[in-house]
C-alpha cells in the first residue's frame, strides 16, 4: 500500500493569542481530490501555506510527498505546485513568456521549456492567445494560465486555494474539467473552496474546518447523511392508496404526496419499495431528497456558506 500524498497529525498554529489550527488531522491519498471547507477565517489558507512551506507551524507531524515541510522544505517544494486565489501571472508578459519564465525558474533546458510551454498552451486552450500579453486575458484565461504555470515543473501534488473565485459559471466548469484531467493523470489535488457545489462535484473526500478543529470528514454523500431532513417523496393518483401508504410507512402527507423520512441510501429506498410491493401499493412517481452540502455546512458551523454570505 502506497504512502499518502499528504499526512497531517496534530497540526497547530496560532497568531499571537488567536488559535487558528488546534491540532487537526488530515490524510490525503495519492491521485485523489481532497477539499477543505470552512467559514471565512477558519484557517483554510493557513493550512495550505503551512503544507506548502510558506508558513511555519507551531506543532504537529506533517508529511507532504513523503517529506517534512519544516525539516525538508526544498524537497516538498520540488514535489508540489501552488495556485492561489491571487494569480501569479505577470500581466506584462505574454502567456508563452510566463510559461517560459517558469521553465527558467525550474532550471529546465531551453528546448524542454519551449516544448512544455507549447504542450501546456495547447492543453489549456491558450494557443491562439499565446503571444498576447496576459493583461488582455479574461478571468478564465488568466486562471488557466496560472494553473498551467504551476504544472511546468511537473508537480505530483497541487494545492488549489480558492481557484475559481470570481469566475463565471462557464469558466468555473472549464476549470473543473481541467482539475479532473489532472487527477486522471495521477496528480493529487488539495482544494480549498467557498463554492460547495465545487466540492460536491470534484472532491473524493471533504473535511469541514471550524474554530481550529475538523468538525466532520467523509465523502460528500457521507457528510450529507449527517444532516436530518432527507426523505423519499411518493406521489399517488388515488387517495385511498395515499392513505394506505401513510398508514404503512408513516411520514407526512401534502395533497397527493407522502414524504417518508430516509437517509437517502439505497437500502432505505429498497425497504420502502419492498413494503409497498408486499402491500400492493403503487405510487405514480417517486423521488429521493437528501440534504445538500449547504445544509451540512449550516448544521456543522452554524453559519451560511461563504458564497451566500458574500452575495448578501
Amino acid at each position: 500500500m502506497s504512502s499518502p500524498a499528504i499526512s497531517v497529525t496534530g497540526l497547530r498554529k496560532s497568531f499571537a493569542d488567536h488559535v487558528v489550527l488546534d491540532g487537526i488531522d488530515l490524510t490525503v491519498p495519492e491521485g485523489r481530490i481532497f477539499a477543505l471547507l470552512g467559514p471565512n477565517g477558519a484557517g483554510k489558507t493557513t493550512t495550505v501555506h503551512i503544507l506548502a512551506t510558506l508558513t511555519r507551524p507551531d506543532g504537529g507531524d506533517l508529511r507532504v510527498g513523503g517529506h517534512d515541510p519544516v525539516a525538508e522544505p526544498d524537497a516538498v517544494r520540488t514535489a508540489i505546485g501552488v495556485t492561489g486565489q491571487f494569480s501569479a501571472v505577470d500581466e506584462l508578459l505574454t502567456g508563452r513568456e510566463n510559461l517560459l519564465l517558469m521553465a527558467d525558474l525550474h532550471h529546465l533546458p531551453r528546448s524542454e521549456g519551449r516544448r512544455i510551454a507549447d504542450d501546456l498552451l495547447t492543453r489549456f486552450d491558450l494557443l491562439d492567445a499565446a503571444d498576447k500579453v496576459a493583461g488582455s486575458y479574461s478571468g478564465g484565461m488568466t486562471r488557466r494560465l496560472d494553473l498551467a504555470m504551476t504544472l511546468v515543473g511537473g508537480p505530483r501534488i497541487i494545492f488549489l486555494d480558492e481557484p475559481t473565485v470570481g469566475l463565471d459559471p462557464r469558466s468555473r466548469r472549464g476549470m473543473w474539467d481541467i482539475i479532473r484531467e489532472l487527477v486522471a493523470d495521477g496528480v493529487t489535488i488539495f482544494l480549498t473552496t467557498q463554492y460547495l457545489e465545487e466540492a460536491d462535484q470534484l472532491a473524493h473526500r471533504i473535511a469541514v474546518l471550524d474554530h481550529g478543529h475538523i468538525v466532520a470528514e467523509g465523502t460528500p454523500e457521507q457528510l450529507k447523511r449527517l444532516v436530518p431532513g432527507g426523505h423519499i417523496r411518493l406521489t399517488f393518483g388515488d387517495e385511498e392508496q395515499l392513505r394506505s401508504a401513510a398508514e404503512l410507512l408513516g411520514g407526512t402527507t401534502t395533497d397527493s404526496t407522502l414524504a417518508v423520512p430516509s437517509d437517502g441510501g439505497v437500502a432505505s429506498l429498497r425497504d420502502v419499495l419492498d413494503r409497498l410491493g408486499r402491500a400492493r401499493i403503487e405510487p405514480e412517481s417517486l423521488s429521493v431528497h437528501t440534504p445538500d452540502l449547504d445544509d451540512v455546512f449550516l448544521t456543522l458551523t452554524g453559519r451560511t456558506t461563504p458564497e451566500k454570505e458574500s452575495a448578501r
